[in-house]
This record gives C-alpha cells, sequence and structure tokens, in this order.
C-alpha cells in the first residue's frame, strides 16, 4: 500500500476514496492527473514493475526482488525500507523520481491494467503479477482497513464484505483486477505468480523470478534470498515489514502489516452464506480465465 504525501503537524490527513476512469485513488495519497501520466513514462529495458491487486503479497514480493538484484545480500538492503528500495508508481510526485532513477528501477502497483506505460505493452520492461485467492485477500484486507489510516475503517465483516465483492474499496474489483492484466500478459514480459505457490515452495518462485529476470544466482546466493524472504524473518525485519511507515498512514497499536501469512484463513470469517455468494461470483467472473487457486493450507501440506 502506498504512503501518503508528507504534512505538517498541524494538518490532519483527510484521506477518502475518490472515484477516477472507474478506478478509486486515495486523496493524499494519490493525483487523478499524475496517474493519467503514467502511461506516457518511458520504460527502459532493464525496468522491473510488480502488480498485485491490495493484500496478495506486495511486500513479499518486493523483499523477493530487491534480494535477488542484491544477489541475497542482505545487508546491502538494511539502510532502506522496502517502500523506499522498490517505490509505488502511483504515489503522488513519483514521476520526477522515476525518471532520474538509475537502472534497474524496480517499482510496484495496485493500478489496474488500463494506467499501464504504454512501453510495457511493446515489451520493454517487465512485469511481475503476484496474485492470491480472493478469499484470504478479502480478510486480510478487512484486518488492514481496521488499521490503515488512508482506509475506512469497515463496521463490521458483513459491511466489508459487502463493500469487497462491489469493488467499492481501493484496487476496486479483484475479479476484474486479475483478469485485466492476465488477459493482456501476451503483450508484455510477463510473469505470473500465486502467493500461494511462494508459501508451498519458495525456493522453486525465486528461481522462477530469477530465471525471468535473466540474473544467474549462486546456491548460497539463491539460499540467502530464500532465507531473507521468510515470512518468519521479514515479520521482525523492520526494513521489510512496514512497521516504520508513519503513523499517519498506519496505526501500528491496532494491528500489524505482516499478519499470518497463511492460507485458509477465510474459513475462520466468512459465513456458509457469505461462502455460497463467493463461489457463485467467482464462477461467474472467472469462467473464462484458465486460473486456479489454492483454498486451504491442507491442500498444500498433502500436495
Amino acid at each position: 500500500m502506498a504512503e501518503p504525501v508528507k504534512q505538517s503537524d498541524t494538518q490532519t490527513p483527510d484521506y477518502k476514496l475518490v472515484p477516477h476512469r472507474q478506478f478509486y485513488l486515495i486523496s493524499g495519497v494519490h493525483s487523478p492527473e499524475q496517474v493519467d501520466q503514467i502511461q506516457n513514462w518511458e520504460i527502459r529495458d532493464s525496468d522491473i514493475f510488480i502488480i498485485t491487486y491490495p493484500k496478495s503479497g506486495t511486500i513479499w514480493m518486493q523483499q523477493i526482488l530487491s534480494l535477488i538484484e542484491a544477489r541475497g545480500n542482505v545487508m546491502a538492503t538494511k539502510d532502506q525500507l522496502t517502500s523506499e528500495r522498490i517505490p509505488w508508481i502511483e504515489l503522488i510526485g513519483s514521476e520526477k523520481e522515476f525518471i532520474s532513477a538509475p537502472s534497474p528501477r524496480l517499482r510496484v502497483s495496485h493500478l489496474q491494467y488500463k494506467f499501464v506505460p504504454l512501453g510495457l505493452k511493446q515489451k520493454k520492461g517487465k512485469v511481475i503479477y503476484v496474485a492470491r485467492n480472493p478469499k484470504d485477500v478479502l480478510v486480510s484486507y478487512y484486518h488492514f482497513h481496521k488499521f490503515a489510516e488512508m482506509l475506512e475503517t469497515p463496521k463490521d465483516f458483513n459491511d466489508f464484505f459487502g463493500k469487497f465483492m462491489e469493488g467499492k474499496v481501493y484496487g476496486n474489483c479483484w475479479f476484474e483486477h486479475v483478469k485485466t492484466w492476465y488477459s493482456h500478459k501476451d503483450d508484455m514480459n510477463f510473469l505470473y505468480i500465486t502467493y500461494e505457490d511462494m508459501i508451498k515452495d519458495l525456493r522453486s518462485v525465486v528461481e522462477q523470478i530469477s530465471l525471468f529476470l535473466g540474473k544467474h544466482l549462486t546456491e548460497q546466493e539463491l539460499a540467502n534470498v530464500v532465507e531473507h524472504s521468510t515470512f518468519h524473518n521479514m515479520k521482525h525485519n523492520p526494513q521489510a515489514n512496514y512497521q516504520m511507515v508513519s503513523d499517519t498512514l498506519l496505526n501500528h497499536q491496532k494491528g500489524t502489516f505482516m499478519r499470518k501469512g497463511t492460507v485458509g484463513d477465510w474459513k475462520n470469517h466468512f459465513t456458509v452464506s457469505q461462502n455460497e455468494k463467493f463461489d457463485r461470483v467467482y464462477q461467474e467472473k472467472m469462467k473464462d480465465l484458465p486460473l486456479t487457486f489454492v483454498w486451504d493450507i491442507n491442500d498444500i501440506i498433502s500436495s
């Protein structure tokens, strides 16, 4: 999740969802005019973009990518926060920094495909898309809303369930986000990864990403990337877990950015009727895509 623009001590940030081209932006964090300019950014072949729907393993992939670039040397990342190593392209003022940054430029975004830099469609740069089963996304996003100062605090889980299903949250409709990016995968240098694959076999995913990026890591470098990208190590790493993000954005007294890092937590929240409704919508929205998701941690353990 992007960081807000800095406010003076006497100002109280006024964050709210603002619709723009049928996509919600956050006032004080995003500028509709600047977001529209992203498509005109000049893309280099060495540019790498992480694209996710919120709460789909974003900072996990940021950590993995930054460590691959550092060839597993965690000390090379110790003086920078994850959000500084791999900044958000939709933040207010991000264009100037992007233009002047040296290669390789590593960036991250929750934006829909329609805002993509046109150069990516010409197969310049690379895109890593991370998807997560949407039931767990919904639950994780619900908990995140309870301590994220720039997002509306939900009345209860059922209230948030309804808003998520209607796409009335930052990131909009999960189904549309995944569908539009995936359906254009052949137009870009595109790698599709799932959160559940990362849970099941992190080393295999790191190898896959390294191959996609043309990075040839030694066995020790690969092992170091994996070690410092585990959920346990990241949760205790202030540079990686967003604990040092400003209190104007995240109220750390109410929750943590990295909560459980598992598969199937939705079963502790969904009612039978909510699950039946979700399954109906999922089958209708996703019927034309050849994508499957793991919904239970036992399916990973037993496979």
